[in-house]
């Protein structure tokens, strides 16, 4: 019963509430350089948020934004060498993985969504409708950037437009279709050998922004607006592809000819560079 009722108060306070100006609210305060507002928002999110600043590089940030999106250490990463290995695009908890039946997945168990519900476009969802995916969440006090997990080359994004449920296992619990339901972008990429996989990152309430380096980091995704654009970006294995300024999700999707690392456990902690499939 006591679970219960904190699984209410935690549902209640992050999704009850006016979700969109809720996430511009933290967006502004975020951004404050002055010490009167930086220094208090600091100090909550290293207490709240079990935040880890040993590979950080550095501990002094300007703002609670700076701190989200702060950069690693040179070399704080590591990531898995080989054509064959796909490596974690980020610091994440495992959530949701498996092989993809007919199109159709699972944010959690009981609660499954389809993967044209999630990408737009019905053609891009077919060919990895027998596939395989795998939810990555990151956390408040995570590291914020993700990376290549394979040397590709970009060739399109898809901004979807959305809300901003909370993307917690409490809210995937409660909300069906909640990735579906949210605001994301669709990253469609091609890995050597012509193999093709997408990186889905999903915003959440309080994610002020997602922003991509291959295109254009000083303006948000948002602001470039709705609709599918195309790239011809080569990015290496381990270089960085963007960032949220809070903690949110990425779902990857690989084809059927790949295959998940075994032994892949959902609520494990991984980092950015492990091994988690192979193709």
């Amino acid at each position: 019963m006591r679970v219960l009722m904190q699984e209410d108060l935690n549902f209640l306070l992050t999704n009850r509430l006016p979700r969109r100006w809720a996430t511009k609210m933290v967006g502004r305060i975020a951004a404050i350089e002055h010490p009167l507002v930086a220094k208090p928002a600091l100090a909550a999110w290293r207490f709240f948020c079990d935040v880890d600043l040993r590979d950080a590089e550095t501990t002094r940030f300007a703002s609670l934004r700076d701190g989200f999106i702060r950069r690693l250490r040179d070399g704080a990463r590591v990531f898995a060498g080989g054509d064959e290995v796909v490596a974690s695009p980020c610091d994440a908890i495992v959530g949701a993985h498996g092989r993809i039946e007919n199109g159709q997945l699972y944010q959690v168990k009981g609660f499954p969504y389809r993967l044209d519900e999630l990408v737009p476009d019905a053609a891009l969802a077919a060919r990895f409708a027998d596939g395989w995916f795998v939810t990555l969440r990151l956390t408040a006090g995570m590291y914020h950037r993700f990376h290549a997990p394979v040397d590709l080359t970009v060739e399109a994004v898809t901004y979807q437009s959305g809300d901003c449920w909370n993307v917690n296992p409490i809210a995937l619990r409660r909300v069906e279709r909640l990735f579906c339901r949210n605001e994301r972008a669709v990253i469609e990429a091609r890995a050597t050998g012509g193999r093709e996989l997408l990186l889905v990152p999903v915003a959440a309430i309080l994610v002020a922004s997602i922003r991509l380096t291959f295109l254009d980091t000083a303006r948000t995704l948002r602001e470039h607006g709705p609709g599918r654009r195309t790239c011809d970006v080569a990015v290496s294995k381990g270089a960085e592809m963007g960032w949220f300024e809070h903690g949110s999700t990425i779902v990857m999707f690989l084809p059927g000819a790949a295959r998940l690392r075994s032994g892949l456990q959902e609520g494990q902690a991984i980092r950015a560079g492990e091994a988690i499939a192979e193709w």
